[in-house]
């Protein structure tokens, strides 16, 4: 099959060379808004290259992945739809609630498949857990914890553009919460605070953020959120049940340092980003789009179940702002 990708910056050339050593994948083409970036990409890695996003929508592929800056998400899948192109589109589809459930219903309208990079859903360790839950090993669930720390706080630049720390990172946590409980958000309380560069609060951002999510079976999980975490990139989750806990993330590379006399673990070198986190994850949900392009499986994260974390991380965001909980009927949906 011919695969178009539209975005060559870092996730977008990372997501090439996944593409590009794909079985199903006999052609990759590439584009983006700055040409040269994507020209050298194609001869770096001996694929084809198209001039623009137009050119490529034309280069008669068979799926598209879209992974440009989050301003260009939602009208590349706007064209994709139109042309019938099966399309993996990264997070978040869209800037706004309000353009994210326009996007839904135009999705659910068509019959199009479309597949959203939540790439944790393709993680060993989070569908075990999930897997745990669905046959009751762990008892009645009872309290999450799950956290999204980077090791260093990204360039000044991306902040005004990302939505925020909730919606650029927890929104992660929120949807692998769903996903290994099979259970919807029913409210949240969120807080924030800066103590690193100034330009988080000039864009009216936080570098650290925490909330409190309450399930509709009565669940409590608590999600954390930093840039400044210097011990290493640290994505973690934990499930506590009535019978037993089960946790992800907590291998030699986990990024702390036990105060426990004589306690020598973890032992590995610790990560120093999500696309190392992650990267055997990345590789399973693009094989996966493949897939869905080729007919032979459904999409495993959909529109809808992007909408839902966008749906909580927005109710996270005005509960910051206005210093109370927040209930998810509160919030817009299709």
């Amino acid at each position: 099959m011919r695969i178009g990708l539209a975005g060559v910056g870092r996730i977008g050339a990372f997501h090439a060379e996944t593409l590009r050593g794909l079985d199903l994948v006999d052609e990759l083409v590439v584009t983006d808004v700055v040409t040269d970036a994507a020209r050298a990409l194609a001869d770096r890695l001996g694929v084809s290259f198209a001039a623009s996003p137009t050119e490529l929508l034309a280069s008669d592929i068979d799926g598209l992945v879209v992974a440009t800056a989050t301003p260009g998400h939602a009208a590349l899948l706007r064209q994709a739809v139109a042309a019938g192109l099966p399309t993996f589109c990264e997070k978040p589809l869209a800037a706004t609630l309000a353009e994210t459930i326009e996007l839904a219903k135009l999705v659910d309208a068509s019959s199009v498949p479309v597949q959203v990079g939540f790439q944790r859903r393709f993680d060993s360790g989070y569908g075990r857990v999930a897997a745990a839950v669905a046959r009751g090993e762990l008892g009645f669930v009872h309290t999450i914890r799950a956290n999204t720390h980077d090791q260093a706080p990204p360039h000044a630049t991306y902040i005004p553009t990302s939505g925020g720390l909730l919606r650029d990172c927890s929104v992660h946590d929120f949807d692998i919460i769903r996903f290994v409980t099979g259970r919807e958000v029913a409210s949240v309380y969120a807080t924030g605070a800066n103590k690193g560069a100034p330009f988080f609060s000039e864009a009216g951002d936080v570098d650290t953020a925490a909330a409190v999510l309450t399930l509709d079976d009565g669940t409590l999980a608590t999600v954390t959120a930093t840039r400044y975490n210097g011990a290493g990139h640290d994505v973690r989750l934990e499930v506590m049940g009535s019978e037993a806990t089960l946790g992800v993330g907590f291998d030699n590379s986990l990024a702390v340092t036990s105060a426990e006399p004589g306690a020598g673990y973890p032992t590995g070198a610790r990560h120093r980003s999500f696309m190392e986190r992650f990267l055997p994850a990345y590789q399973a949900e693009l094989k996966a789009f493949a897939e869905v392009v080729g007919g032979h499986r459904v999409s495993a994260c959909t529109v809808g179940d992007a909408l839902e974390a966008f749906r909580v991380s927005e109710a996270c965001e005005v509960s910051r702002r206005e210093g109370r909980v927040v209930r998810l009927d509160e919030i817009d949906t299709l």
